[in-house]
């Protein structure tokens, strides 16, 4: 159902940019602004800028910007309606919504189907292990057998899928989904019978998102047959909305408690997360089985730079906390682990002890990484000297995965002690691992530049964009920058009467420069900026402003972005006069801005009309016409020193 203009603009008016943005990436206050870690790209320095007074974003490092309907579609991948409900859920903002019909489910998009029918999945389990007899006596009584309480059983929506082995698949076809979906998501798989549920006779755990929506499910046995030999854990299998490397399981529940802890603690499986919750340890998610991926960390790391590692006991929980310590490091993150007894796993281990309990034990035991791998090397190794030498290389090879010199050096000193080895042998290895990953990188770019000649394309390259850019793109850019910044602000506007007398009077930037513009015939060339002129020019004839959240949240995309990208800027003066030092700013002196930047534009077009004229004469043979071409030359020289004198006034100003 569509939603209206003033719903929409209602929406993007109450959202907070700041608001929005901060439930996904860690923000930390700039002057007037908020800057975090991009989580659109890979950085190791914050080039991701907030801007609450004009409610925008913009990545300074991969150039994504706009508005927090345009945040949630980059990040979470929603189309624009999707975008725009979830942010009045967020803001209570009311919105008439009918019961879709099934011709409307079949209208939908891909995503929108899957996150549609994961949704209708979820509370399909869900009813089925609170409300039927088969979910209650099984189901229910599995999870509470296993010692969790109902109100944890609600928070992660935990559910259960019968038995029977079509039992969903025939009440989604019944509602209007089609077993092309069910298919595609994974719900059924196609037998010699036809089709059958993927999960039956599981208890089932939904996997959210980090904004709340159900991407997938992971289904758990009850009864285990050794003749069927049935996985212990079905999950999902990837599909749009679903990617493992990308995924965590209780994000969606941790994040506010991660980043307000600033520490995240990282366990195996689905019932350890759901233990550390009920006991109030909350800053907890699980990679759910999967080995930990680079993804994954990233995801962490948008909210803390400090991971816990909280593995089992026996040596498959060890080792995985090896095989994840390098990857974390090479993030430039702060990584401790911490090993359980043999006999338990967080789940039995929260169960058995009380929070007061395993949250000392989590303090006492938790190891940094290296002292952590040097005892656990060393006990292998024990006294024998060649398995003594692999292992400081091995440690060494950790430490130069960090990117931080200065850690680097603070393990090395650490890693001397513990090893009873001197420092500067260790340096000179960790050097030397160092000078072989740079020449390795090195080697690389070396055959990526031998494969082109760059002394001949590189500037090809260059002159091709700038060709296809139309005469005066950057002074069209700065007078539409000035038209979004300050289109409403009101600036002194000298006219002349009958009797040739200068009159004064206020007009807006924007009636200004559109007026201006028009008289001389100067429209803009490049097709984004003449779209933008031409809204605020339509506008002024309407009697109104346009302001610049009208542009950011526009629906052409190429008009947003504009506006985003002009609207933000890497420069901040916030701190300057605190010590004294005073600048002229363009809020100060926007006239004189507004009058330098329309001479400069109509200067660029007024020698673009005479190198026009120009090439005509060149092939123009009829006198006459070469006298109206030189007329029409001395015209706009004249013209041009006109533009150059005012020019010279206004900058001397």
């Amino acid at each position: 159902m569509a939603i209206s203009r003033e719903t929409v603009e209602q929406i993007l008016q109450t959202a907070r940019i700041e608001e929005v943005v901060g439930e996904f990436v860690t923000l930390k206050k700039r002057g007037a602004n908020l800057i975090g870690v991009c989580p659109f790209h890979n950085e190791k320095t914050p080039s991701f800028n907030v801007n609450p007074a004009r409610n925008i974003f913009k990545c300074f490092g991969c150039g994504k910007a706009g508005d927090s309907a345009k945040f949630l579609m980059e990040h979470e991948h929603f189309t624009y309606p999707e975008a725009l409900r979830y942010l009045a859920k967020k803001y209570n903002i009311k919105i008439e919504e009918k019961e879709q019909t099934a011709e409307e489910i079949m209208l939908q998009s891909v995503r929108e189907k899957m996150f549609n029918i994961n949704e209708f999945a979820d509370k399909f389990f869900v009813d089925t292990l609170w409300n039927t007899e088969e979910g209650k006596t099984i189901g229910l009584e599995y999870f509470r057998e296993r010692g969790y309480f109902d109100p944890i059983i609600q928070k992660f929506h935990l559910g259960y899928s019968p038995a029977k082995w079509d039992a969903f698949t025939e009440h989604a076809k019944k509602n209007g989904y089609s077993e092309e979906l069910l298919e595609q998501v994974g719900f059924s798989i196609r037998g010699q019978k036809g089709l059958y549920d993927r999960y039956h006779g599981r208890v089932m755990f939904p996997i959210h998102s980090l904004t709340g929506r159900v991407i997938g499910f992971g289904g758990r046995i009850l009864v285990n047959d050794p003749e069927k030999k049935s996985p212990k854990y079905q999950n999902s299998p990837e599909s749009e909305i679903y990617d493992k490397k990308q995924t965590l399981y209780g994000i969606y529940f941790a994040k506010n408690a991660i980043a307000k802890q600033d520490e995240c603690i990282l366990v195996e499986g689905y019932f350890d997360v759901l233990r550390m919750h009920q006991i109030g340890i909350e800053n907890v998610v699980a990679s759910s089985g999967t080995s930990l991926t680079m993804e994954q960390i990233r995801l962490v790391k948008r909210y803390t730079k400090n991971i816990t590692m909280l593995y089992d006991g026996d040596a498959a929980g060890v080792h995985a906390a090896l095989r994840g310590t390098d990857m974390i490091l090479s993030e430039g993150m702060n990584v401790r682990v911490v090993v359980l007894p043999p006999e338990h796993d967080p789940d039995t281990f929260g169960k058995e002890f009380s929070v007061e309990y395993v949250s000392n034990y989590l303090k006492d035991n938790a190891k940094d990484f290296i002292r952590f791998k040097t005892e656990l090397l060393l006990k292998d190794a024990q006294n024998d000297p060649i398995k003594r030498g692999q292992v400081i290389r091995d440690i060494v090879e950790t430490i130069s995965v960090i990117p931080d010199s200065i850690f680097r050096i603070t393990y090395v000193k650490e890693c001397s002690r513990l090893l009873d080895m001197p420092e500067q042998t260790l340096t000179n290895e960790l050097n030397k691992i160092l000078r072989a990953k740079l020449k390795k990188t090195l080697g690389i770019e070396e055959n990526v530049v031998t494969e082109t000649d760059t002394s001949t394309t590189t500037p090809k390259q260059e002159e091709t964009v700038e060709d296809q850019l139309p005469a005066g793109y950057y002074q069209e850019r700065e007078l539409v920058k000035l038209l979004l910044m300050y289109g409403r602000e009101m600036i002194t506007d000298e006219r002349f009467d009958e009797d040739g007398q200068s009159v004064y009077e206020q007009v807006s930037v924007a009636q200004f420069i559109i007026d201006d513009l028009k008289n001389d015939e100067c429209l803009f060339l490049d097709p984004v900026n003449k779209k933008i002129f031409d809204l605020f020019d339509h506008a002024l004839d309407e009697g109104r402003i346009p302001d610049d959240q009208f542009f950011v949240s526009h629906e052409d995309e190429a008009i947003s972005q504009l506006a985003a990208d002009l609207l933000s800027s890497p420069y901040k003066l916030d701190q300057w006069e605190k010590y004294g030092i005073y600048v002229k700013r363009e809020e100060n002196m926007l006239r004189t801005t507004v009058l330098s930047s329309l001479y400069r534009y109509k200067d660029l077009m007024i020698e673009d009309r005479r190198k026009a004229i120009e090439e005509e004469l060149k092939t123009t043979e009829d006198s006459d016409d070469q006298l109206i071409l030189l007329k029409r030359k001395k015209d706009l020289d004249d013209i041009r020193k006109q533009i150059n004198k005012e020019l010279g006034i206004v900058i001397a100003k």
